[in-house]
């Protein structure tokens, strides 16, 4: 893709659209991207999306695809005609959907970065041998990650743990995106693989993205910037 991507996305997960705007508005300087999922994707479909492009935020549309190739392919393009940077998809998917998906963007006029899910970072071992995965995690991730990379597609989302083996395995030019961030290490929310924003950083991550300690925060404005701060 053209436009060069921040390290910090904001993840919005509102189910009021003017809260949300508000939030929007006071971040409008902040130098950060926006994550949009599936929550305020149902909610307001493609014309949030827009006006958040259209208010010169770069756009990580958190869908997780995962379907045959034909119909992953055909969503990514659609999704990457709304002007997003960064598209996903499951890397549990396989490799021809990845590919497929992949070669579909590429026919943009500016594609967005596609990357793909590993493991998803709220995951302990014991519910990855619930749906029946006897490896670790680690081996999980680092089996799709390499997959992802096979496929042709520009890096996956990870946990910060996994970002300095998948940086030796997959090189520097990889991207390494990083949700389960937390200011501190005492407060996880619904996440266990976490790590505060240096800790990320210095472990590879190239991009991270956090929500609610700054949509939550009483001045989420300030809090993105004490975020650029440590991660100088």
């Amino acid at each position: 893709m053209n436009n060069k991507l921040p390290n910090l996305f904001v993840a919005f997960d509102f189910d009021n659209l003017e809260v949300a705007r508000v939030l929007l508005t006071k971040l409008k300087n902040a130098g950060c991207g926006i994550k949009i999922g599936k929550e305020m994707f149902t909610a307001f479909g493609p014309a949030w999306i827009t006006e958040v492009v259209d208010q010169g935020f770069p756009v990580f549309l958190d869908l997780k695809y995962h379907d045959i190739p034909n119909t992953v392919a055909k969503a990514c393009l659609v999704a990457g005609r709304l002007g997003v940077q960064i598209i996903n998809v499951h890397a549990s998917g396989g490799y021809a959907m990845m590919h497929a998906a992949q070669e579909a963007v590429s026919t943009l006029a500016s594609p967005p970065l596609l990357i793909a899910v590993t493991v998803l970072t709220s995951m302990t071992p014991e519910d990855l041998k619930a749906i029946g995965f006897i490896d670790s995690i680690n081996i999980q991730v680092q089996r799709l990650a390499l997959l992802t990379q096979k496929a042709g597609l520009g890096g996956v989302v990870c946990s910060a743990e996994e970002a300095q083996e998948l940086r030796r395995l997959c090189g520097p030019n990889f991207k390494l995106i990083t949700p389960g961030i937390r200011l501190t290490a005492e407060k996880t929310d619904d996440q266990h693989r976490i790590m505060t924003p240096e800790s990320a950083l210095k472990a590879g991550s190239d991009i991270l993205v956090i929500g609610r300690p700054i949509t939550q925060a009483t001045d989420p404005l300030a809090v993105v910037r004490e975020i650029y701060t440590r991660m100088l």
